[in-house]
């Protein structure tokens, strides 16, 4: 069995150490409670990403349905501790592992299909979720949300402030990128990367195909529903409107534009899309056609990403030094 070389897997894990030291210290020097929030939907947006990336960067497997399942988990845990008085910490848990079923019975049918058909297949997915999250009014709030969600609490202790939420948010985070860098290491990881390439090719090789696919999908909606979870409790209430179609078509354009297939993308397209819309609210209404332009721009100039200028640039000023 061939095993990978240890400098090789320490410098892979020494930058993500490096950032999440960074993470930990950014409250120190930047209390500011609107920037403790802004970092706080970034981490939500970088986890999201990064399970979108794990089913099309790694697995090579279309989804325009992925903001439904972070909906599910918003709505899940919310209805259950806002309707039903459930604490927090099982409300989540079910949220979470409802969700994963949910994406089970959706994965074992769809993920047969290839191309613009599975495309169709979670968009369908997506649009149904979302019209459900509006349908169940009595349960849901319907078109107008469901408010009153309370605070995100373990025990006695409850999270409160922004500097907890931040620490929260990106606790769960933390776990979601040293998860995705493991499997990406791992004997799976090279098994996804195979059906990526060539399903006919990984079948012949003993890969499982379809088992694989179905099991990163379910990951995938696992990061989703976690997400949904910290959201829905980040800001006391949900409604309807993110978790539809231009929802999963936001999420896409963090995984493009920060680099599908790599580790670092998500982190960075997850951060770019959360911070832009900060600058754009003078364009009101025009924000479709920004996010267009920009994801027409980058497939045109930067294909692989932002990520890839992370690898790109140190080699060429190396080559000019």
């Amino acid at each position: 069995m061939l095993r990978s070389d240890p400098t090789t897997r320490v410098s892979r894990w020494l930058p993500l150490v490096a950032f999440l030291a960074v993470v930990g210290a950014v409250p120190a020097v930047s209390p500011n409670a609107y920037a403790l929030n802004v970092l706080g939907f970034i981490g939500i947006n970088v986890l999201l990403a990064t399970g979108l990336n794990l089913l099309m960067g790694y697995a090579g497997q279309v989804s325009l349905g992925h903001a439904g399942f972070w909906g599910l988990g918003a709505y899940i845990s919310g209805v259950l501790t806002a309707r039903f008085g459930w604490p927090p910490l099982p409300a989540a848990a079910l949220a979470v592992s409802g969700t994963c079923l949910v994406a089970f019975g959706v994965g074992l049918p769809t993920l047969r299909l290839k191309g613009h058909y599975l495309a169709m297949a979670t968009l369908g997915t997506g649009v149904i979720l979302q019209v459900l999250f509006v349908q169940c009014a009595s349960l849901t709030g319907g078109p107008s949300g469901l408010v009153d969600v309370p605070n995100f609490s373990v025990g006695p202790f409850e999270v409160r402030t922004p500097l907890q939420n931040y620490y929260l948010i990106w606790s769960c985070v933390a776990i979601g990128l040293v998860g995705a860098l493991n499997l990406s290491m791992s004997r799976i990881g090279r098994a996804l990367n195979a059906i990526k390439g060539s399903e006919v090719a990984a079948e012949c090789a003993g890969v499982p195909t379809h088992e694989y696919k179905v099991a990163v999908f379910v990951l995938s909606a696992a990061y989703a529903a976690v997400a949904g979870t910290l959201y829905v409790h980040f800001i006391n209430f949900v409604a309807p409107e993110p978790f539809g179609f231009m929802g999963s078509v936001l999420l896409l354009t963090m995984v493009v534009v920060g680099g599908i297939g790599t580790f670092w993308g998500p982190v960075i397209g997850g951060s770019l899309m959360t911070v832009l819309p900060e600058y754009l609210r003078a364009y009101e209404g025009l924000e479709v056609l920004l996010y267009g332009l920009i994801l027409v721009l980058v497939m045109m100039f930067v294909p692989q990403g932002f990520a890839s200028l992370f690898r790109w640039l140190p080699r060429r000023a190396i080559r000019g030094a």
